[in-house]
């Protein structure tokens, strides 16, 4: 037994052996069939503006009409997941009314919370008012509040997440961080932006994987598709399959616009999202490879990115406007005995 305020010393180098073994270990493969938990729980991320909300919308509205129980939850502080499915309409969020309810001294009910149209259950979580607080830090708190509710209890054949993914850290990466969901899904378009956040999602699936996560990414949804085929180029390089590919058409910008639900049974682009459901709902989730930013850059045309730039140094000349006045150095510099 250690005596009192003596601590048990390893070996340096034993310690260091066991890291390096440690390190060394590869984690297991990504699960390759389909998933058997009971409840699919599936993170939809991709860059602003990028289209994310507009496809939760008709995807969850078209896996309802094929018959499945759809929970979709925003969960961007912009809280405009599912504005969309109720016509334009914000329902209230669950920070705000648990801030209002806390305030009364009540409790927060499902009822206050969670929505539903045509069978899709749908809810916000919300953020802080600008300037007052942290998104990510938001997102924590409104699952908590979720798991009080009985998140963990509701029977759901597909609970689907709209997550920012212009930053996958805190908050907004806690599905995959902490694995709260089975799989990934990338929302990107024929563009280096939305493609540059979709390379970010996969690259921390992956950091998650090597730490022992379980977490994998489906595929990619390309919206806005005006068939240049950068998207397509992404998806096939990062080892991973197109699940959608939304085109660039008017009638949907327009129908968009006017939050019309393109996604119905019997409408012209119900195969579309039929197709996309079914692919959502079968793929399985994969480990992704990210591409270096040469390697996406190298998906563009070079006039596009500006890839044939050459980086050229500042000088002290340029921050300051004078010359530099190089001084003898001070330093003491002893001859080795």
């Amino acid at each position: 037994m250690t005596p009192p305020g003596e601590t048990v010393s390893i070996p340096v180098e034993k310690l260091k052996r066991s890291l390096r073994a440690e390190a060394a270990v590869e984690p297991a493969a990504p699960q390759a069939s389909a998933v058997t938990k009971e409840t699919q729980i599936i993170a939809i991320y991709g860059k602003g503006g990028i289209g994310k909300s507009f496809t939760l919308a008709n995807l969850s509205y078209m896996m309802a009409q094929q018959g499945k129980k759809v929970l979709l939850i925003g969960c961007d502080p912009k809280s405009d997941t599912t504005s969309l499915l109720f016509g334009g309409r914000a329902c209230p969020t669950i920070i705000e009314t648990s801030s209002r309810k806390k305030l009364a001294g009540e409790q927060v009910e499902i009822g206050d919370v969670c929505f539903k149209r045509d069978g899709v259950f749908a809810m916000e979580l919300g953020g802080p008012e600008v300037g007052r607080g942290c998104g990510g830090r938001g997102i924590i708190h409104g699952f908590e509040t979720l798991e009080k509710l009985g998140f963990h209890d509701w029977g759901f054949d597909y609970v689907l997440l709209d997550f920012l993914g212009d930053v996958v850290c805190g908050g907004f990466g806690l599905p995959i961080a902490r694995d709260m969901c089975q799989k990934v899904i990338v929302v990107g378009s024929n563009d280096l932006q939305s493609l540059y956040v979709a390379n970010n999602v996969c690259s921390a699936v992956e950091y998650f994987r090597k730490l022992g996560g379980n977490v994998g990414v489906a595929g990619l949804v390309i919206n806005k598709d005006d068939g240049t085929g950068e998207a397509q180029a992404f998806a096939k390089a990062a080892g991973i399959p197109v699940l959608a590919a939304i085109p660039a058409h008017e009638d949907i910008r327009r129908k968009s616009a006017n939050y019309e639900i393109i996604g119905r049974p019997g409408s012209e682009w119900a195969g579309l999202f039929d197709e996309l459901g079914r692919n959502v709902a079968e793929a399985p989730p994969q480990r992704p490879k990210p591409l270096s930013q040469d390697e996406l850059l190298g998906l563009f045309k070079g006039e596009a990115v500006g890839r044939g730039y050459t980086l050229q140094p500042a000088t002290f000349e340029d921050m300051c406007g004078t010359p530099q006045i190089r001084k003898p150095s001070l330093e003491v510099i002893y001859d080795a005995v």
